[in-house]
């Protein structure tokens, strides 16, 4: 299959822009690339990686997942090689579990402190 484009980056509405980007950057241990009043970028954390950004808008709500009146409009699959101690480490910077748990224990669904759903697993392919 011929590439036609690759991603660069994925940005997440927000409401304060460097308080979810200070998050995600003790998550992933990402570097900051840009910072403004209105928008961060992190850069991504590995070669080929993408870079994760946040920009403010004034009128956000979050999604009520899994409410489809509110819906999540996209989520962020993260690997640990030691899920439960990464959720634990997770909840300690702000994000909370979800209340619905689909997936019969393979990830958990964790929200970010803007609301945002993200789901949590095993690392598929661990560092060796």
């Amino acid at each position: 299959m011929t590439v036609v484009a690759r991603v660069g980056s994925v940005t997440l509405d927000c409401t304060d822009p460097r308080a979810l980007a200070s998050f995600y950057q003790a998550v992933t241990g990402a570097g900051l690339e840009y910072a403004s009043d209105d928008a961060v970028a992190l850069a991504p954390v590995h070669a080929g990686g993408i870079n994760l950004c946040f920009q403010r808008v004034a009128d956000y709500r979050p999604p009520r997942w899994p409410d489809p009146a509110a819906p999540q409009q996209f989520h962020l699959d993260l690997y640990a090689a030691d899920p439960a101690a990464a959720e634990a480490r997770m909840i300690e910077l702000g994000a909370t579990r979800a209340r619905h748990q689909p997936g019969a224990g393979r990830w958990v669904v964790l929200l970010d402190p803007a609301g945002h759903p993200f789901c949590l697993a095993a690392d598929p392919e661990p560092p060796a």
